[in-house]
Formats: C-alpha cells, structure tokens, sequence
C-alpha cells in the first residue's frame, strides 16, 4: 500500500520542511508516494540520510519549484536506499556504526612497569 498526497508546495519549501512535525509530512510536502511499512521502519533513518544528501545540494536563492524538486530527488533517493537496505545495515546513527567498530585491545602494561 502506497500513500500518495498532493497539498500546496509553499513559495519557500525549507520553511515548510523546517516546520513538518513527522516523516509523512516531509512525502506529502515534497508528493512522493511513500509505502508506509518502509517508513514505520526506517523513518529517522531515512529523514537523516536526507539531510546528509541535502548538505551536498545549494537550495538557497533558487526559485522555490527548482529547490522543491531538488528536496523531492535527495528525499526519494533516501527512502530508495531503505528499501533495500535496513537501518542496521546503513547506519547512519552513530550508536549504530559504533556498535561494530572491533573492541580496542586492552593497553599492554609491561610486568616490569608493575614492578617499579
């Protein structure tokens, strides 16, 4: 099941972002469908790796339906990853690319050193 929304996209679409207070008012801004048991999984995944992608993107001063269509591309491409890929494997949180970093040996303290 895909959920799809057409409302107004405001003269300037980052405020609208700015303001949205979840991850399906971010689709429905940018009218990107969306299936919602890939967004009950990964939503703040998704929402990150979005900000990540825009981070590459200068939207500032562009006219609001190019900085828009921009928004819409880096969201769609966010939510495409996740649709192959899991948050686990991803990692895009840094609690989650910490958890499989090897543990660090223990320090070497010479018996000697003990000694003294």
């Amino acid at each position: 099941m895909t959920c799809t929304h057409t409302p107004d996209l405001a003269p300037d679409v980052m405020t609208k972002l700015r303001s949205a207070g979840s991850a399906e008012e971010f689709f429905a801004l940018l009218q990107l469908d969306y299936d919602p048991k890939v967004l009950n999984v990964a939503r703040l995944h998704i929402l990150k790796r979005m900000g990540e992608y825009l981070v590459g993107e200068d939207i500032d001063g562009l006219p609001a339906p190019i900085a828009a269509a921009r928004c819409r591309a880096v969201l769609e491409r966010a939510y495409e990853e996740f649709l192959t890929t899991t948050p686990l494997e991803a990692r895009v949180f840094k609690v989650l690319k910490t958890a499989v970093e090897p543990p660090k040996p223990p320090a070497f303290v010479p018996f000697d050193a003990l000694l003294k």
